[in-house]
């Protein structure tokens, strides 16, 4: 009887503890204006059949970019670490000394990263196929994920914000080109240019260089873009004033609609690779006799889902969501068939989640929904795959790299804890792996969804530091 009775109080002890928050991270909440209720926690070692603590855990709430984690292990999971996406061009027509009497054919796979550079790859297997002159038109298959009218100001009025780019089944550059600002102190002017350059986008430079009295951590924030369309061209004004003492810095910024963009990269690098293109853009399928001309293999999935779990990349998340609906045989794929595709993964996992809301799977999104406990449980299964060294090697690390690089550095979790954190407007979010002291690993989960979030991150640092010190004990 009395092994039975210590038996229960060590269980009711166990209990209690879990559904108590450790007292630096109470006391940083409160400092911060954070109740409790407005929180989700929960922690557990990696082998353990309970957790060691467990507060408002089945609670649904917003998991901002942590989100990304759900999509990025199912990729791993359903597609493996060495998956590619394949970007394809087709002649149609007849080519004689190097004039192709037809159109240029280029077909999307979904590539998350299809960059400028690597598009000029592309293009130069095209010329060393002979073809020089294209009399037709660029014709863009764009067909395996579903056309996408969303506003992409729609989520913070940001239209062109690099982040808030739609999926697009031919995405070239993240549909971005990068300013970069140039200030001459000495001359008192300041020069802009793109890279990309596409040869449809006319820059005008209207910012006025200033001094530097106010410093430069907001530069970005007193300029202003504003795009026109005129005629084909687009034309991208910049206002604003930008101090000169700022040095050279860069500004990512999205312009274009996906058609536009691709014409227009594609006309300056085929330029600049001496051929010429007499037509425009249009979109359409590749013709059954249409002969290949180049085909562009992507980075490996193992590779991709470091980027965009490292840098919280939300355009590559959303391309890689959609992707698992088309390999699932959703075609064009769209977001209702990416959310069925991971949804039946979850069941074969095992991973019930009632409460899981899927609108993107990057978590860029005001609807999508999960609970701490689900999310943990997550990086349970995790952790027992085979691909758990990719999952755990795409996430940043504390004090070291991606979203953590600038935290916890004078703590004794630096380096001993991969991360991914999420933020949006009311949310902070993280969840990931920390070894503790004793060389034990823990799955922490730690989700705020309140006005006054944007004060959680010592809340949470605390959180992680407790975990590496005091938690295994």
């Amino acid at each position: 009887m009395r092994n039975v009775f210590l038996s229960l109080l060590c269980l009711w002890t166990l209990q209690a503890g879990a559904n108590d928050l450790p007292a630096t991270v109470a006391q940083a909440l409160k400092g911060a204006g954070i109740p409790v209720a407005a929180t989700a926690v929960w922690v557990r070692e990696v082998d353990a059949s309970r957790p060691l603590v467990a507060v408002n855990a089945r609670a649904a709430l917003n998991p901002a970019s942590t989100m990304k984690l759900v999509t990025t292990y199912a990729a791993l999971d359903l597609l493996g670490p060495a998956y590619v996406w394949k970007t394809e061009a087709f002649a149609a027509g007849s080519l004689a000394d190097g004039v192709l009497s037809g159109d240029l054919h280029l077909r999307g796979g979904g590539d998350p990263k299809l960059t400028y550079d690597q598009f000029e790859r592309l293009l130069r297997q095209i010329r060393a196929r002979g073809i020089r002159e294209i009399r037709g038109d660029l014709v863009l298959d764009r067909s395996a994920f579903a056309a996408n009218g969303a506003d992409p100001g729609r989520f913070d009025a940001q239209p062109m914000r690099p982040y808030n780019v739609a999926p697009d089944a031919l995405l070239l550059n993240f549909k971005s080109v990068t300013l970069h600002l140039i200030p001459d102190p000495e001359h008192k002017t300041l020069a802009v240019s793109a890279e990309p350059e596409p040869a449809n986008l006319d820059l005008i430079n209207k910012i006025v260089p200033g001094n530097n009295g106010n410093g430069c951590g907001d530069w970005r924030e007193r300029l202003r873009a504003d795009s026109f369309s005129h005629g084909s061209t687009t034309r991208l004004v910049l206002t604003g004033v930008f101090p000169l003492g700022c040095g050279e810095q860069r500004w990512n910024i999205a312009v274009q609609e996906h058609p536009a963009f691709v014409l227009g990269v594609f006309r300056q690098l085929w330029a600049e690779l001496g051929g010429a293109l007499a037509g425009g853009v249009r979109e359409g399928p590749v013709p059954a006799d249409a002969r290949p001309v180049g085909v562009l293999p992507s980075s490996t999935l193992g590779e991709v889902v470091r980027d965009i779990n490292k840098f919280s990349n939300n355009v590559m998340a959303r391309q890689l969501f959609l992707t698992l609906g088309l390999e699932a045989g959703h075609r064009p794929a769209d977001a209702a068939g990416a959310d069925a595709a991971i949804r039946s993964w979850l069941g074969t996992r095992g991973l019930g989640m009632p409460e899981l809301v899927l609108e993107n799977g990057s978590g860029l999104s005001r609807h999508e929904r999960i609970s701490a406990e689900s999310l943990g449980q997550l990086l349970q299964a995790a952790w027992r795959s085979a691909v758990m060294p990719e999952l755990m090697a795409s996430l940043p690390v504390t004090a070291t790299d991606g979203t953590m690089k600038k935290r916890l550095k004078q703590n004794g979790v630096a380096g001993q804890a991969h991360i991914k954190t999420g933020s949006l407007e009311g949310v902070r979010s993280l969840a990931g792996y920390v070894r503790d002291r004793a060389g034990r690993r823990w799955i922490v989960v730690f989700f705020v969804n309140h006005a006054n979030a944007q004060a959680a991150q010592p809340a949470q640092d605390a959180l992680l530091d407790w975990v590496y010190g005091r938690g295994g004990a």
